[in-house]
């Protein structure tokens, strides 16, 4: 290399071609506002009825109460308390109603007080009800009649869930494993208990029984396939696994539709399967596993964001993908699921374009580049520095100059050292063959003993 080389020289090093200043310039499209969403700590406010309304059970009570926890706007946080406290009174859990009772303060005025005869009139009922359920698994397990009982358990588990107490709920479920006479019932009850863990953020048993769910003798229908995916999926990314994330779901298919609401959405299929797979996924798997995967296309319809990023981050339309992810950044922050992970994914991501950017090139202005990032130049500095020390790239920068230098390996030296390699060990494997022949040829050949 010319240790005199000014801006970028081009040596394209595979059959992509690369832009040189990562699309800000010619790139004409500008990331739109995400309509509805709304940036955590203030900023635009979310339009929370068209959030909510993709989700149905307890997880758009959890999602609410979340949000109100982490927005960090009093107006929001009084929105989502308000929407949350509207849809618990639709249900049977007074403990989760006095929780947000006590978070509202008196904030929202004497409709949103508590309203102690509502949450007695509730007690009463759901102690009656217990009573009875518990009477009937009685009477089932007398009679020994297996599906009776499994039914009894079931009903028990779905009363304990509609009440919040989700670890009297996980045990019931679990229980009627014994009862369970079909691959059908085996299915029902991994999604019962997949469910009650996932809110008890016990991912380990989400792992486990979708196992046990896909083990089962019978293959499910299509739609419990999907729900299966999207649960390991979520499982995995909670432990950050986000390679084996993506993969599950981008086997997620188009049965999923609306029919597992009380757990993910299908823009969130689109939005967890499209940054794990740009965090983790090659640009081979990324062509062929998320461009072009046709079922995974229809989830990224429903967020063109996304679509739009991982488009840009293929082309190396670099500054353009990077605006995407800042402009999506404030909403994965409020979601229940992502939020912990949102730091670590856009850091492998950057990572990835930062390395994907200085591949082809034998050396890099980086003005130029700093640029195309939208970062300053003593930023990149360190961010490239990083990258060096972890040995993900190939290269030495020039400070004085600035310009990062590529080491790319001496090809020529390399092929001779091939050659070499190879002459030895062909010489090797003449050498053993002609001293067979010859110990064949004067039989010598010590023959096994045989086994008595």
């Amino acid at each position: 290399m010319d240790g005199g080389d000014e801006g970028v020289v081009v040596a394209p090093m595979g059959d992509e071609s690369m832009c040189s200043n990562g699309g800000a310039v010619d790139d004409p499209r500008r990331p739109p506002a995400s309509s509805g969403k709304a940036a955590a700590g203030g900023g635009e406010q979310m339009d929370l009825e068209a959030y909510v309304a993709l989700y149905t059970g307890r997880t758009r009570v959890s999602r609410l109460l979340f949000i109100a926890e982490r927005c960090g706007n009093e107006g929001m946080q009084l929105e989502a308390l308000r929407m949350a406290h509207d849809e618990i009174k639709k249900g049977e859990d007074s403990h989760l109603y006095r929780e947000v009772i006590a978070k509202i303060g008196g904030r929202l005025g004497p409709l949103y007080a508590l309203d102690q005869t509502w949450v007695d009139m509730v007690d009463r009922r759901a102690e009656a009800r217990k009573e009875k359920l518990e009477n009937e698994l009685n009477s089932y397990k007398t009679n020994l009649i297996k599906e009776s009982i499994r039914m009894g358990f079931n009903d028990l588990a779905d009363f304990f869930y509609a009440h919040g107490q989700l670890g009297d709920a996980f045990k019931n479920y679990v229980r009627t494993r014994d009862y369970c006479t079909s691959s059908k019932h085996i299915s029902q009850m991994c999604l019962n208990v997949i469910l009650v863990s996932i809110e008890l953020g016990q991912f380990m048993h989400v792992s486990n029984y979708v196992s046990k769910a896909e083990q089962a003798p019978e293959q499910v229908d299509p739609i419990t396939h999907s729900k299966l995916r999207c649960a390991a999926g979520l499982a995995y990314m909670e432990t950050k696994k986000y390679k084996l994330a993506a993969r599950k779901f981008l086997e997620t298919g188009p049965e999923l539709g609306s029919n597992y609401t009380d757990v993910i959405a299908q823009q969130d299929v689109a939005t967890y399967g499209g940054l794990c797979a740009l965090a983790s996924f090659d640009r081979t798997e990324l062509k062929n596993k998320v461009i072009d995967n046709i079922n995974f296309r229809n989830f990224l319809e429903l967020v063109p964001e996304v679509r739009e990023l991982i488009n840009d981050f293929y082309a190396s339309r670099y500054a353009s993908c990077l605006e995407y992810l800042e402009n999506l950044k404030p909403n994965l922050l409020l979601d229940i699921h992502l939020h912990d992970h949102v730091e670590t994914l856009y850091t492998d991501i950057r990572h990835k374009a930062i390395i994907q950017y200085t591949h082809p090139f034998i050396s890099v202005d980086l003005h130029t580049m700093a640029g195309a990032f939208k970062t300053s130049v003593a930023g990149l500095e360190k961010e490239l520095e990083a990258l060096i020390t972890d040995d993900k790239i190939q290269a030495r920068i020039d400070s004085h100059n600035k310009i990062l230098y590529a080491r790319h390996a001496d090809q020529r030296n390399a092929t001779f050292q091939r050659v070499l390699q190879t002459g030895v060990e062909f010489e090797r494997d003449v050498r053993s063959m002609l001293m067979r022949a010859n110990l064949i040829k004067q039989e010598s050949i010590l023959r096994a003993a045989r086994k008595l």
